[in-house]
């Protein structure tokens, strides 16, 4: 889906669910929509604070809390580095550098069949999974 239906989508869902529109929400949802790089909440803060003098790092992970919740956005957490986010909820998976963390979105087809082979022979029922990948940027290596 092109990322301004993906935002005018988002914006009818909050409308639906009676929560304020703020501008700060907005912003923080096209910064995600708008990056490849997987921000963290940090990274996000300094993109869209200049715009809003006063805003505080709690309102941005208010805001991508509320996201993550209501399923307008996914947070990312890899090994022990701070959590990244990433505005783009269709099914995929990560490559991630080992050297520099960077996060590279790597599409194949979902891994359904091997949720259900878990169900069928633990006594688990599966809400999800998370494939991640690991190597060397081509950066990294050159």
């Amino acid at each position: 889906m092109h990322k301004s239906k993906v935002l005018e989508y988002a914006i009818v869902r909050m409308k639906h669910l009676n929560v304020r529109l703020t501008p700060q929400r907005v912003a923080v949802l096209e910064h995600l929509l708008n990056s490849k790089l997987h921000p963290t909440a940090n990274n996000i803060y300094q993109a869209v604070e200049h715009r809003f003098p006063g805003m505080s790092l709690a309102t941005v992970y208010n805001n991508l809390n509320f996201l993550c919740k209501n399923g307008l956005a996914r947070e990312l957490t890899f090994s022990n580095a701070s959590s990244r986010y990433d505005g783009d909820t269709t099914d995929h998976y990560h490559i991630i550098c080992s050297n520099c963390s960077k996060i590279v979105d790597f599409y194949y087809p979902s891994l359904k069949e091997i949720e259900a082979l878990a169900e069928q022979t633990t006594d688990f029922k599966v809400s999800h999974h998370q494939l991640e990948i690991y190597g060397t940027c081509k950066t990294c290596r050159d």
